[in-house]
């Protein structure tokens, strides 16, 4: 007999207590694992414009240069997280697809491109209380004058290195947390939830 791999996020176990969350702050406070999402760690030298062209023909938007910002289009969003490194971001079951992407627009420029889809899960923090429950645990500004929508940021939650990602109008955040320090996140977003709706 054959064993079959099954594919399992690094929270699976944690959707029911995230649920149970959200019912007792009636919805003020929601957390979700968006697991299995496509991201490319990129590396490239932003003075060299023919390749930077490349890159926003593919992606459909250009590579952020400002620090800490974001750009999106075509499902597929590009975190700056240096001068010359960004997180391309896309939909699951997109490795391929977003590999095969940006492997062309390099068309034989040095640069670094790595599927790091497996390295890290993303939480969703959504909800009248996210900004609150994750300023207790951020040492940034969370406010929406200093991170607003389409702005990011690499930083701590608690003691787990993480990206953290302001989007939309409404208050929400995704977390890009290491798939090694995603049960610590999940454990210390719970507790200090709780001690919140409690």
């Amino acid at each position: 007999m054959i064993a079959e791999a099954i594919r399992r996020s690094p929270l699976a176990d944690y959707a029911d207590r995230f649920s149970a969350l959200s019912a007792s702050s009636r919805g003020d406070l929601v957390i979700r694992e968006l697991p299995f999402v496509t991201q490319v760690n990129l590396r490239v030298d932003p003075e060299d414009a023919g390749l930077m062209q490349r890159f926003a023909d593919r992606l459909g938007f250009a590579l952020p240069v400002i620090a800490n910002t974001v750009a999106s289009g075509r499902g597929r969003r590009a975190l700056w997280l240096g001068p010359d490194e960004w997180l391309v971001v896309g939909p699951e079951g997109q490795q391929d697809t977003m590999d095969r992407t940006l492997y062309d627009g390099l068309a034989g420029a040095f640069a670094s491109m790595v599927d790091v889809s497996a390295n890290r899960t993303v939480l969703e923090i959504s909800g009248m209380r996210a900004r609150d429950l994750l300023s207790h645990g951020v040492p940034i500004d969370l406010d929406a004058r200093s991170l607003p929508p389409g702005r990011c940021a690499q930083t701590l939650l608690g003691k787990a290195q993480v990206i953290i990602e302001r989007h939309g109008d409404q208050p929400g955040f995704h977390i890009h947390v290491r798939s090694s320090f995603s049960m610590y996140a999940a454990d210390w977003l719970l507790d200090a939830g709780s001690d919140r709706t409690g």
